[in-house]
C-alpha cells in the first residue's frame, strides 16, 4: 500500500473528536418530512452504518451530508467543515459513491478515473499517476483499457468506489454500496471496503442488508420514517432488542393450519415469510416446539437473533418491508 493510499492519522477532527458530526438535521419536501431531527457522530477510521428499509431517509441524509442537498435545519460538520455554510468545501475531503454509479460508458476504466481526478482539481500528471495507483490498489489494472459497458455490475461498483478514492479523501460516503449485486460481487465489494478501513478511511454507508451492516459496521443507527430509532454496535443492538434464539419452521402447505393453531393456542409470536415460519419464545428464550415433532411436513431449526429481528422488535415490521 502506498503512502498516497494510506490515510493519515492526523485527519482534521471536529471539536468533539469526531470526523462527522450531525446535529438535529431535518429535511422537508413540502409537507413531507424525509429526515426528522436526527443526530449522530462518526469517529476517525470508523465504519458507521445507517440501516433501514427503502424510504427510511438514508439517501436523503447522505445527500445532505455530502453537500448535494440543502438542510432545512440543524448542523453538519465534516472534518472541521461546516457543510451547511460551505457545501462545496466538504467535497475536497470526501469521496461519494451514490446508488447510481454515474460512470461514463463511453470511456475506458482508466479514462473514467483520470477524468474524475482532473475535474476534481488534480493536475494531468497527478491524475494520471493517481489513476494507475488506484487501479493497482483495487485490482483493476488488467481492465484499465476496457470500456465501462463491458464490465459486470460488481466490477462497475468497484470502479465507482475506486473513483471516489482519486483525491485520497479522509471520508467516503456510500449509499447502498452493494445493492443489486450477486453474492460473489457483493463479497468482493465488502473486501474492498475492508481495505479502505485498513487504510484508515472513515466510512459512512447506508444499507438495507442486515448481513452487510453486521459485517462492515463498527457502529450503526437503525432508521425508519426519517428518525433514528436506536444506535450502537451490531452486538449491542442484538443484545438489547433481539431474542436469544429464533426457531425456523419449514412447513408444507397441508400442515400450515396445524402449525398456526399450535402456535396461536400457546400464544407464541411468529411470522410467516413464504414457506418459512419464524417463531420467538417468551422473553426471547428458545420456543418449545416439541408438540410439532411428529407433524408431517414440518422441519425445524434454530438460529441466533440478528439485526433483522432487532428491526422487527423496535419497528413492528421487517427490514425487507418497503
Amino acid at each position: 500500500m502506498t503512502n498516497e493510499t494510506q490515510q493519515k492519522n492526523d485527519v482534521v477532527r471536529n471539536p468533539d473528536g469526531s470526523v462527522i458530526h450531525v446535529d438535529n438535521i431535518r429535511k422537508l419536501y413540502g409537507d413531507f418530512v424525509a429526515v426528522d431531527g436526527i443526530s449522530f457522530a462518526v469517529q476517525p477510521g470508523e465504519t458507521y452504518g445507517l440501516l433501514g428499509p427503502n424510504g427510511a431517509g438514508k439517501t436523503t441524509t447522505m445527500r445532505m451530508l455530502s453537500g448535494l442537498s440543502p438542510v432545512n435545519s440543524g448542523n453538519i460538520i465534516v472534518a472541521g467543515i461546516d457543510v451547511v455554510k460551505d457545501n462545496r468545501a466538504v467535497r475536497e475531503v470526501m469521496g461519494v459513491v451514490t446508488q447510481h454509479d454515474g460512470l461514463d460508458n463511453g470511456l475506458t476504466v482508466f479514462q473514467n478515473l483520470f477524468l474524475h481526478g482532473f475535474l476534481a482539481g488534480l493536475s494531468r500528471k497527478k491524475s494520471k499517476a493517481r489513476a494507475h495507483e488506484v487501479l493497482e490498489f483495487f485490482g483493476l489494472r488488467d481492465r484499465s483499457k476496457s470500456n465501462v459497458y463491458e464490465l459486470s455490475g460488481g466490477m462497475k461498483r468497484r470502479l465507482a468506489i475506486a473513483r471516489s478514492m482519486m483525491t485520497t479523501p479522509a471520508v467516503i460516503v456510500m449509499d447502498e454500496p452493494s445493492t443489486g449485486l450477486d453474492p460473489q460481487s457483493r463479497n468482493r465489494v465488502w473486501e474492498e471496503l475492508a481495505i479502505l478501513k485498513e487504510a484508515g478511511v472513515t466510512v459512512l454507508l447506508s444499507t438495507h442488508y442486515m448481513e452487510e451492516a453486521t459485517i462492515l459496521c463498527d457502529r450503526l443507527s437503525i432508521m425508519d420514517n426519517g428518525k433514528i430509532l436506536d444506535e450502537g454496535t451490531p452486538d449491542q443492538m442484538i443484545e438489547r432488542h433481539a431474542p436469544k434464539e429464533v426457531a425456523q419452521l419449514r412447513v408444507d402447505p397441508a400442515s400450515l393450519r396445524t402449525v398456526r393453531d399450535y402456535l396461536n393456542v400457546r400464544e407464541m409470536s411468529f411470522r410467516e415469510v413464504g414457506a418459512l415460519v419464524s417463531v420467538t419464545g417468551v422473553n426471547g428464550d428458545r420456543p418449545d416446539l416439541s408438540g410439532l415433532t411428529d407433524v408431517e411436513g414440518v422441519r425445524s431449526s434454530y438460529r441466533s437473533g440478528n439485526l433483522e429481528d432487532v428491526f422487527l422488535s423496535i419497528t413492528g415490521r421487517e427490514l425487507r418491508d418497503e
